[in-house]
C-alpha cells in the first residue's frame, strides 16, 4: 500500500458540533484556507457539522474514502479534536497506511486533566442530545394522540346529535 500516485491532494478538514456554531465553522475554514494558501499547495476543504464521536458524518466518510483510494497526500486540521473527539489515532493509522500525513495547525499541548474534562463534557453532551431527542419524540407522539382523540371525540359528538 505504500505507493504514492501522482496528483494526490491536501484536504483541509473542518468540523463543529452543531448548527449553532456555523460562524465558528466559517472561521475555521478561513483559517485553514489561509494556512494552506500560504503553503502554496493545491487543496480542497471538507467540512462537517456533527459530534466528534459521530463516525457517520458525510464529510468524515468522504475523507476516509479518499484516503483509502490513495487520493490524499495530507489532511490538515486546525485542532486535533476537529477531526474526531475519540478515535483520532485510528484515522491517523489508516492515513499512514496510504502515506497520508495528518497535520495539526494548532498543536498546543493540553494538560491531561483538561483533556479528560473535555472528553467527559463531550460524552455528556452527546447523551444529553440523544435524551432530548427521545423526549421530543415522546412529546410529538403525545400531541398527535391528543389531536387524534379530539378529532375522534368531535366525530362521535356529531353522530349523537338529535334534531
Amino acid at each position: 500500500m505504500n505507493v504514492k500516485p501522482r496528483n494526490r491532494i491536501t484536504i483541509g478538514y473542518c468540523r463543529v458540533s452543531s448548527h449553532k456554531q456555523k460562524d465558528d465553522l466559517e472561521r475555521q475554514i478561513d483559517n485553514v484556507k489561509t494556512y494552506l494558501m500560504a503553503k502554496g499547495q493545491p487543496f480542497e476543504i471538507i467540512s462537517d457539522i456533527g459530534s466528534g464521536i459521530d463516525y457517520k458524518k458525510k464529510g468524515l466518510r468522504e475523507l476516509i474514502k479518499r484516503i483509502s483510494q490513495n487520493q490524499v497526500e495530507k489532511v490538515v486540521v486546525l485542532y486535533k479534536d476537529r477531526l474526531l473527539g475519540f478515535g483520532f489515532e485510528l484515522v491517523e493509522y489508516i492515513a499512514s497506511l496510504y502515506n497520508c500525513e495528518i497535520e495539526i495547525i494548532d498543536n498546543t499541548e493540553k494538560s491531561e486533566q483538561r483533556e479528560l474534562v473535555e472528553d467527559l463534557v463531550q460524552i455528556i453532551t452527546v447523551f444529553s442530545c440523544k435524551l432530548q431527542g427521545k423526549r421530543a419524540d415522546k412529546a410529538k407522539k403525545l400531541v398527535q394522540e391528543l389531536i387524534q382523540e379530539e378529532e375522534n371525540d368531535g366525530k362521535s359528538r356529531k353522530g349523537n346529535v338529535r334534531t
